[in-house]
C-alpha cells in the first residue's frame, strides 16, 4: 500500500529511522557498560518491546501493572514497574505477572512497599524493589537526605528484595553540563552513603531521552530507561538530543477546510495529537512548512496559520508531534513504512492501560 492510501489521521513510523535509533542506543550502552531497560510508554507495543530486546535491551520498563501484563508478550525476562503502585487489585495482578517473569517495582516509601512485600510473601514469589530518590524533578522519590532512612525501612520487609536505586532526572530538559554535573555528584554521593550504611546497590537506574547520550557522565548509574528515543519527537529535537532526521514517527493528516483567510484546518485535533506544548509555539511541526503554526486544537480540528504555505482541501500534511508518547496512546494502530510504502502495521496493545 502507498502511504497516501492510508485513511487519515494516521500515525506512521519510518522503520529505517526507528531501527537506526535502536541500533545506535544499543551501541552506546554497550560501549559505556550501561544496562538498557527502555521505557515502553512511548510505543506501548510488545512487538516493539521485542525489537528493543533483540537490540540489546536487558529488560523493559512500564508505568502500570496492566502495561506489565501487555509487555509479557514481548518475551521479556525482566520488567520494572517505574511507578508507585497501591491497592489490592494491583497487588493481585502484580503477583500474577511475577509468576511469569522477574519483576521489580520502584518505591519511595515503606507504606508503598509493605503491601508489595505482603503479597509477595503470601504468594511465595520474590518481587524486587528499587528505592526511588528525588533527583530534582520533585514528582516522586524520597528526598536525598532521607534516602538511607528509606533503605533501612525497606530492608526488614519479608517478601521483597532490595535491588538498588531508581531516579528520574526529568527536570533536565537540555544538554546543560552544569545540571548533569550536579546530578552526577548527587547520585555518586547517595551510592557512597548507602555503601557506608551497609547497603549494596546492584542496580542504579535512571536516565531520560533528553540526557541519554550523557548517561555515562553520571557517576554510579549503571542502568538507563529512555523511552522516546525509539521514535523521538519535536521536544527531543528541541532538547538537542536528536535531529529531525532521527524522528521516526509522524502523523499524516488531511486538510479539510480553508474557509478562514490565513488558515487551514486539518482532520486531527486533541484526540489525535498530544496537547503538550513545546518550548516554542504550536502543537507540532509541519515538516514541509516549518513556518506554519499549529496554533489551536479542538477534539477533531487542528487550526493552522499557514504563513504563506496555503493548502487546498484534500491535500495531505505530515506533522511531527511535540510529545509522541501521548500521541501513540491516542491511536489504535500504527503503520510502519519504508520510503513511501506501508510494509507492516500493528495495534497499540498497551493503549488505555491505566490501572
Amino acid at each position: 500500500m502507498h502511504i497516501h492510501e492510508l485513511d487519515t489521521p494516521a500515525l506512521v513510523v519510518d522503520l529505517d529511522v526507528m531501527e537506526r535509533n535502536l541500533i545506535r542506543m544499543a551501541e552506546y550502552t554497550r560501549a559505556h557498560g550501561l544496562r538498557l531497560r527502555p521505557h515502553t510508554k512511548t510505543h506501548k507495543s510488545p512487538l516493539l518491546g521485542a525489537r528493543q530486546l533483540a537490540n540489546g535491551a536487558a529488560g523493559l520498563t512500564v508505568a502500570k501493572v496492566t502495561e506489565a501484563e501487555v509487555m509479557l508478550a514481548s518475551g521479556t525476562e525482566d520488567l520494572l514497574i517505574a511507578f508507585p503502585i497501591f491497592g489490592a487489585e494491583k497487588m493481585r495482578r502484580l503477583v500474577e505477572v511475577a509468576k511469569k517473569t522477574r519483576v521489580t517495582v520502584s518505591v519511595d516509601s515503606v507504606e508503598a512497599a509493605r503491601p508489595i512485600a505482603e503479597a509477595a510473601a503470601a504468594a511465595g514469589i520474590p518481587i524486587g524493589v528499587l528505592a526511588e530518590v528525588d533527583a530534582g524533578l520533585h514528582r516522586v522519590g524520597v528526598q536525598p537526605e532521607l534516602f538511607v532512612s528509606l533503605l533501612r525501612g525497606l530492608a526488614p520487609l519479608k517478601g521483597i528484595e532490595l535491588r538498588g536505586m531508581a531516579f528520574y532526572p526529568g527536570h533536565i530538559k537540555n544538554q546543560d553540563p552544569g545540571a548533569l554535573a550536579a546530578l552526577s555528584t548527587l547520585i555518586q554521593g547517595l551510592v557512597a552513603e548507602a555503601a557506608a550504611a551497609g547497603f549494596a546497590l546492584p542496580v542504579v537506574s535512571g536516565g531520560t531521552t533528553p540526557t541519554m547520550w550523557h548517561s555515562h557522565e553520571v557517576a554510579g548509574m549503571n542502568e538507563i530507561r529512555p523511552g522516546t528515543y525509539i521514535f523521538n519527537d519535536r521536544n527531543v529535537v528541541l532538547s538537542g538530543a536528536c535531529t529531525l532526521a532521527d524522528c521516526a514517527a509522524t502523523i499524516i493528516a488531511t486538510v479539510v477546510s480553508t474557509s478562514v483567510p490565513g488558515q487551514f484546518v486539518i482532520d486531527g485535533g486533541s484526540k489525535t495529537f498530544s496537547s503538550d506544548r513545546a518550548i516554542v509555539d504550536g502543537f507540532g511541526l509541519f515538516l514541509d512548512a516549518p513556518d506554519a503554526l499549529f496554533e489551536k486544537m479542538n477534539e477533531e480540528h487542528g487550526y493552522v496559520k499557514h504563513a504563506g504555505h496555503q493548502r487546498k482541501v484534500g491535500e495531505r500534511v505530515r506533522v511531527l508531534p511535540n510529545h509522541i508518547c501521548v500521541a501513540v496512546n491516542l491511536h489504535e494502530r500504527i503503520y510502519g513504512v519504508r520510503g513511501d510504502q506501508v510494509v507492516e502495521s500493528w495495534t497499540v496493545d498497551g493503549r488505555g492501560k491505566l490501572q
